[in-house]
């Protein structure tokens, strides 16, 4: 696998990162902070990752940087055939519901920026026989929940997306794979409350990393989280507006 990954400098995208690399394949990281590109890179260097892994800068929330970065990935890889984009932001809903630049950048970053990255790695990958995308959607886009409907809203669209993109490039050998990870114990929800069924991250990532070999369209981590949805998104809307959760 050649596998350009934006978000390797901590969490999810960390952890999956590094099973890659143990397992040898070729990476090249894209994110906002060289340093952490840097060091993260060498890391996965010593784990037995393809050499050199190559480094680009990539902020989700600026499109006009994404053919750049993507060109980069290929002169290095010698054309990647994967796409992994962990990248994303969580925020407070608290804080969200009245700060509207906050908000904003949550909306550019988990939706917007993601899919345009997205799409056009798709043809890029169609253009050459096929490849995988897997992006990070979340459980929270599967029903609204008073507690985090604003983040929730960005993983809806992102998993609509997701599945559309999947059916629209099947006939042109291009793998699409939504990943929809529960509360995972990372960096983004330290301080937070954590909830039953919490995953840890290379669990998680061992999870996702086999629907991304299967090539399977939707993978919930930790798997319970499957079962779960099942009956929240059987709940009546009357129900779930008197829930506080």
């Amino acid at each position: 696998m050649k596998a350009v990954v934006v978000g390797a400098t901590r969490g999810m995208g960390r952890a999956l990162a590094r099973l890659l690399a143990e397992r040898g394949d070729a990476l090249f990281l894209l994110g906002r902070n060289e340093a952490e590109l840097l060091a993260s890179a060498r890391d996965l260097e010593v784990r037995g990752a393809s050499i050199p892994i190559g480094t680009a800068p990539l902020d989700l929330a600026a499109p006009a940087g994404f053919a750049d970065a993507l060109d980069a990935a290929d002169r290095v890889l010698g054309r990647f055939d994967t796409l992994v984009v962990t990248g994303g932001l969580l925020g407070r809903q608290d804080d969200l519901a009245v700060n509207p630049g906050d908000l904003e950048r949550l909306l550019h970053v988990n939706f917007t920026g993601t899919v345009v990255l997205c799409q056009m790695a798709a043809e890029r990958l169609a253009a050459r026989g096929g490849g995988t995308i897997c992006a990070f959607s979340s459980v929270a886009g599967d029903r609204p929940r008073r507690s985090n409907y604003l983040y929730g809203a960005t993983k809806a669209g992102l998993s609509a997306f997701l599945e559309g993109l999947g059916h629209a490039y099947a006939d042109r050998g291009v793998k699409v794979v939504c990943a929809r990870p529960g509360f995972v114990k990372t960096e983004m929800t330290a301080g937070l409350p954590v909830p039953p069924f919490a995953g840890e991250p290379n669990a998680v990532a061992r999870t996702i990393l086999t629907a991304m070999d299967a090539g399977r369209a939707v993978v919930y981590a930790p798997p319970v989280w499957r079962f779960i949805l099942l009956i929240i998104r059987a709940l009546p809307g009357s129900l779930m507006r008197r829930l506080r959760f």
